[in-house]
């Protein structure tokens, strides 16, 4: 049975519910989140431009240092997604065993790639030798074309050795005041360069010296033999900007400028008169936009094709011509 105070109470709590619950908060309503923008869509990804492959042509570096030489693109110019094409790329393939090619100098540009006029890259290949590939692109759509290209040692020995001659059978007679000739040597030598910023620098005389590629200017240079010539017995010019050129100076003693920022545009080398007979001297100088030159012998001077290009490396071999031995009569059975 109810009382009369809660009787008194009970309609209170019927019409609010909370009423009975005195110090409680009400529970609050969940609210409903506001509807926010919807996510845009993620951009469609724009398709790659096409390139033309016109060739693809794998080569065979042996040994050694090459220039090789890409001659005039074929194919219509013009731009894709800012490339200019026609273009051609040298890629050098990794060796596994660490050997392989490496791109050492590229004329006109600084890397592995050549436009429409084409070019020349330095290379040089371990032990074992290594391989190139390189491949033309056109505009979309361009035809095969072929690749003009041509790969030639360059750090052999650039004076011609005298033909092989075959020995006598044995039991030949070998006829009197006869002479049997003799191979040609190359006479160890060191190079001495001043170059910009470095200062100078002593090299063996062994192919390329200089900063082959580094477009480092040699400002001046001197050759020393190292055995059987003495130093004077060469004699060195060099040619510098605007039309100068030094007078013909011995061996050992610096040929061109120090400290007054007048790089090399040229050279050549002699051996004096009472040795010509017997000696020879052969170079090449590599420039900065000329590339590598063609080689020269014996005074001629090796220049830059273009105006005063400066000089950056050279390659000097000093030769002893073969020399006849007295014949030796019969030979004894």
């Amino acid at each position: 049975m109810r009382t009369t105070a809660e009787a008194r109470r009970t309609p209170a709590a019927a019409r609010d519910p909370a009423a009975g619950r005195r110090g409680r908060p009400a529970a609050a309503e969940p609210e409903t989140p506001a509807a926010g923008p919807t996510p845009a869509a993620p951009p469609a990804v724009a398709e790659a431009p096409s390139l033309a492959v016109t060739a693809v042509r794998m080569m065979r570096v042996e040994e050694g240092l090459h220039a090789l030489h890409v001659g005039e693109l074929a194919g219509d110019g013009g731009a894709v997604s800012g490339m200019t094409v026609p273009a051609a790329h040298v890629a050098v393939p990794l060796a596994g065993d660490g050997g392989g090619v490496e791109i050492v100098a590229a004329f006109p540009g600084r890397g592995p790639w050549l436009g429409k006029p084409g070019g020349t890259l330095v290379l040089r290949a371990a032990a074992g030798g290594g391989y190139v590939l390189v491949t033309g692109y056109g505009l979309p759509g361009a035809q095969p074309a072929p690749l003009p290209i041509e790969l030639r040692r360059i750090d052999g020995t650039p004076a011609a050795a005298p033909a092989a001659t075959a020995a006598p059978a044995r039991g030949a007679t070998a006829a009197a005041g006869t002479a049997a000739p003799a191979e040609s040597r190359e006479i160890p030598t060191e190079i001495l360069l001043h170059i910009e910023r470095a200062g100078d620098r002593l090299f063996p005389g062994r192919g390329w010296v200089g900063a082959l590629g580094r477009r480092l200017r040699i400002e001046a240079f001197t050759v020393r033999p190292l055995e059987t010539l003495a130093p004077s017995d060469i004699e060195m010019k060099g040619f510098l900007p605007n039309g100068g050129e030094t007078p013909w100076v011995p061996g050992g003693v610096l040929c061109g400028t120090r400290g007054r920022g007048l790089p090399l545009i040229g050279f050549a080398l002699r051996v004096v008169p009472q040795q010509a007979d017997r000696f020879e001297v052969a170079y090449q100088g590599s420039f900065f936009a000329s590339g590598i030159s063609a080689l020269h012998q014996n005074g001629e001077p090796c220049r830059a094709a273009a105006g005063d290009d400066p000089l950056e490396a050279v390659n000097v071999r000093l030769i002893e011509r073969g020399t006849a031995a007295p014949g030796a009569g019969d030979d004894a059975e």
